[in-house]
C-alpha cells in the first residue's frame, strides 16, 4: 500500500515539473493567413450565416462594374491551365435575372464581345469574326471551344449567392477550424428524384469577420460543376462586395478571375441597356439548340 502510495506522489511531483519547466515545452501561437498576429475568431450558428446569405442577396438589386478579366482554359485535374490576357469588361446586372456583358481587348481596347441575356436565354455578338450567335444559357451540346460554353448564367450565380430556398433545401452548418484554418461551412442540400438528400452547395464563411470567401456548387453526384473565390471584400454604395471573384467550372476545363475596378450598386439602369439587337451584315447562328427532327443540332464553334 505504502509502494502505491509513493508511486502515486512521485508520478505527481513529475508531471508538475515537466509542465512547469519552460525548456521542455514548445509554444506555438496560431495565426491566420494574411495575419502576423494571433486573431480573435468570431463565432456564429447556422441561423446566423443563413441571414447573412440572404441579406447579401437582398441587398442588391443591381449592379454596374468595370472589371479586368483574366479567363484561363484547362482543368487541375490534368495539370495544365492556360491563362490569357486581360480583358475590360463592363458588367450591367438588374434583377431577377437581366445581365448584359461587354469585354474588350488587350491594350487595343476594341469590342471583343457584347453579350445579353434575360435568364432564360442570350445573343452574343463577336466583332472579330462578324457573327451574331443565340442560344439557351442552359448547355445541351458543349462545344470543344472551352470559352465558347461560357454562359450569362455562371457570372449570375458567382456575383449573386442564392439564399436558402426553404420550400426545396435544408442546411447543415460545419465548423472548419484548426491550425490552418478557420471556416464556417454551410452546406446546403436538397432532395434528389428518388427523395434522397444531396450536396447542392457548399458557403464558406472566414472566421475573422464572417464574409463569404467561396461558393461550391455540386452536380447530384456530388462533383464540383463550380467553384468560386470571394476576397478584397469592401463598401460599394453602402453595400459590401467582393472586388475580386475568381470562378472556376473543372468539369467545363474554363474559369475566370474578375477584379472589380469600379463598382455601382443599386443605381437606376433602363431596359435599353439589356438590348442587343443584330448589326447588319453579320452571320446569325444558333448555339447549342435542342433536338429537333434530325436530332441534336451541334454548338457552333468560334474559330
Amino acid at each position: 500500500m505504502m509502494r502505491n502510495s509513493r508511486a502515486g506522489l512521485t508520478f505527481v511531483v513529475c508531471a508538475s515539473a515537466l509542465l512547469s519547466t519552460s525548456c521542455l515545452a514548445r509554444r506555438r501561437v496560431i495565426t491566420r493567413q494574411g495575419n502576423s498576429q494571433p486573431v480573435v475568431l468570431l463565432t456564429a450558428d447556422k441561423a446566423s450565416l443563413l441571414n447573412r446569405i440572404a441579406e447579401q442577396y437582398e441587398s442588391i438589386r443591381s449592379l454596374n462594374a468595370t472589371v479586368d478579366m483574366v479567363p484561363a482554359v484547362g482543368s487541375v485535374n490534368k495539370g495544365k491551365i492556360t491563362e490569357y490576357k486581360d480583358v475590360r469588361a463592363f458588367i450591367l446586372f438588374r434583377k431577377p435575372a437581366d445581365i448584359h456583358l461587354i469585354g474588350l481587348y488587350p491594350v487595343v481596347r476594341n469590342k471583343a464581345f457584347d453579350m445579353v441575356s434575360d435568364g432564360k436565354g442570350f445573343r452574343l455578338y463577336v466583332p472579330s469574326q462578324n457573327r451574331f450567335l443565340l442560344g439557351e444559357n442552359e448547355i445541351v451540346t458543349p462545344s470543344p471551344n472551352k470559352l465558347e460554353n461560357l454562359r450569362p448564367s455562371v457570372f449570375l450565380q458567382a456575383l449573386l449567392i442564392q439564399p436558402l430556398d426553404k420550400a426545396t433545401e435544408n442546411a447543415v452548418l460545419e465548423d472548419f477550424t484548426d491550425e490552418d484554418n478557420a471556416a464556417y461551412i454551410v452546406q446546403i442540400l436538397r432532395k434528389n428524384a428518388a427523395g434522397e438528400l444531396v450536396l447542392a452547395r457548399n458557403v464558406w464563411f472566414e472566421r475573422v469577420a464572417l464574409h463569404i470567401v467561396r461558393q461550391q456548387i455540386f452536380d447530384p453526384a456530388g462533383a464540383i460543376v463550380m467553384d468560386v473565390r470571394y476576397s478584397t471584400w469592401q463598401n460599394f454604395n453602402g453595400v459590401p462586395f467582393p472586388g475580386k471573384i475568381d470562378i472556376n467550372r473543372p468539369k467545363d476545363e474554363y474559369g475566370i478571375v474578375m477584379t472589380l475596378i469600379k463598382v455601382e450598386i443599386n443605381q437606376p439602369i433602363g431596359d435599353d441597356k439589356f438590348v442587343l439587337e443584330q448589326p447588319e451584315g453579320t452571320e446569325r447562328r444558333i448555339l447549342g439548340v435542342g433536338a429537333g427532327p434530325a436530332g441534336p443540332k451541334p454548338a457552333a464553334q468560334l474559330e
